[in-house]
């Protein structure tokens, strides 16, 4: 059930009728939202319904372990040991095997072993990341006791973020479930504004360079002209940009509506003068979990330059390697832990030489802006192509190929759009915002209807599904 289709718009009203309509009964309130989140979860395949019950059982029993302080390191190496062999068993079994039969073959050992893969569950890194966070939270104090069962398999399955995130913290999100939402304090302009952006940013933007240019230039780089294959680079980032933070948008705007609030998961990346600010403001969700559960843990930068160096790249390799089961990830997640470790090693030096002030003048940043973009979409190359052989041809046809300056309007003005959004003034959304909240609720639900028709209109017969539903 995909967010920009008639049957989640009859979904959703149901959900928000039933969950206002039992409101005052908190214990049925969280119910129903409970049955609802698994029904939107079993819509796609009723056959992982047990997988999304187990993995939250998992983070139950390992979290009521550790709250009661017995062995409290068993219970949560234990619970995280089995989200990650869950996890492991789906994601990553089929891509291990494969690759050890491929050495054994090229070291001369005869394996005749077929190797299939699993069917990949949908949302089942998110499912594992969430029982993971409420472990840690319950160990770190930040919980002060273990949640319910069904505040725990709630948590876990919430139908906004089920499927795509954003990554909710169990300490920030349980204290939400301890009471009712109160209707008199919904943001509705604000929900409805970002549902319409987050569905423009989806349906017209990166449903648009998908199916009209970005899919073409990936699948067969060699006939297209060297311009039209850089346009296809930089229409990537602007639909995984679009794509991502359009659903995020939505899911934040679904929960708003429901009473429940989400963190934002993007703040204008491409804006970004240096890898950290970077990660600071992509997909924040997951690169303050990475952070807080890897990076810190595995000593983050208080062990000496060098190791920091290395738990830079241990971080972005099982960064890279989360987002997909394939050796162009692992590469996406090495240049990414290289610019990071380049740029530290880069800003110690200037720290230390004093000499830093040329690097807060605005044609400094501006440049900076301009190289890490650039250094981004080469690593939106290799997390786009489907294996290393298509990445290495993009870029191939990219360095050898004719320059003709035959692009298509329609798709420059996407990608424009895409990347140009970054910089509008953060006080125009709140203006609108603010303009939504004065208006009568009728003008304010025929503006959104209105604003629904013609993004129907404007978009591509052609649905995209969500680029991130396959991690």
């Amino acid at each position: 059930m995909l967010f920009p289709t008639v049957e989640f718009a009859l979904f959703f009203l149901l959900a928000f009728a039933l969950a206002w309509g039992t409101v005052r009964h908190h214990v049925t309130h969280k119910r129903v939202l409970l049955v609802l989140s698994y029904f939107f979860y079993g819509f796609w395949d009723w056959h992982f319904l047990p997988l999304l019950f187990t993995i939250s059982l998992y983070g139950w029993i390992a979290a009521k372990g550790i709250e009661r302080g017995t062995h409290k390191r068993r219970w949560l190496i234990g619970g995280i040991v089995a989200c990650l062999l869950t996890l492991g068993w789906y994601k990553y079994l089929g891509f291990f095997l494969q690759n050890f039969l491929n050495l054994a073959n090229g070291l001369g050992i005869e394996l005749q072993v077929s190797v299939s893969s699993p069917i990949l569950p949908l949302g089942i890194s998110f499912m594992s990341f969430h029982a993971i966070s409420l472990m840690i939270d319950v160990w770190r104090g930040k919980l002060e006791r273990a949640p319910s069962l069904e505040d725990v398999l709630l948590y876990v399955a919430f139908f906004p973020q089920l499927i795509a995130g954003p990554i909710l913290r169990a300490s920030t999100f349980m204290p939400q479930l301890q009471k009712a939402p109160d209707p008199s304090r919904i943001e509705t302009s604000r929900a409805l504004l970002l549902i319409a952006i987050g569905l423009f940013k989806k349906v017209v933007i990166a449903n648009s360079l998908a199916t009209l240019m970005v899919d073409d230039v990936f699948a067969n780089p060699q006939s297209f002209s060297a311009s039209q294959v850089l346009l296809g680079v930089y229409g990537y980032a602007a639909q995984i940009y679009c794509d991502f933070s359009g659903y995020t948008d939505i899911a934040i705007g679904c929960a708003l509506l429901l009473g429940y609030r989400f963190p934002d998961n993007f703040d204008n990346p491409y804006r970004s003068a240096s890898p950290q600010e970077f990660w600071r403001r992509w997909h924040i969700s997951l690169s303050t979990w990475l952070r807080e559960y890897l990076f810190i843990p595995l000593g983050g930068s208080r062990q000496g330059e060098w190791l920091n160096v290395r738990n830079l790249f241990i971080t972005m390799l099982l960064g890279g390697l989360w987002h997909g089961a394939a050796w162009n990830f692992v590469v996406w997640g090495f240049w990414h832990g290289m610019l990071l470790a380049i740029h530290r090693v880069w800003d110690n030096y200037w720290y230390a030489r004093g000499d830093d002030g040329w690097r807060d003048t605005d044609q400094w940043r501006y440049a900076s802006r301009f190289l890490l973009f650039h250094a981004v979409c080469i690593g939106w190359i290799f997390f786009r192509a489907a294996d290393l052989t298509q990445a290495f041809a993009v870029m191939q046809q990219l360095v050898a190929g004719s320059w003709h300056w035959d692009l298509a309007p329609g798709m420059l003005l996407c990608v424009l759009m895409g990347i140009g959004m970054h910089y509008l003034p953060s006080r125009v959304l709140l203006r609108a915002q603010l303009v939504g909240m004065r208006m009568p609720a009728v003008v304010l639900g025929a503006l959104f209807a209105i604003s629904l028709t013609v993004i129907e209109v404007l978009g591509p017969s052609a649905p995209a599904p969500f680029i991130y539903f396959q991690f």
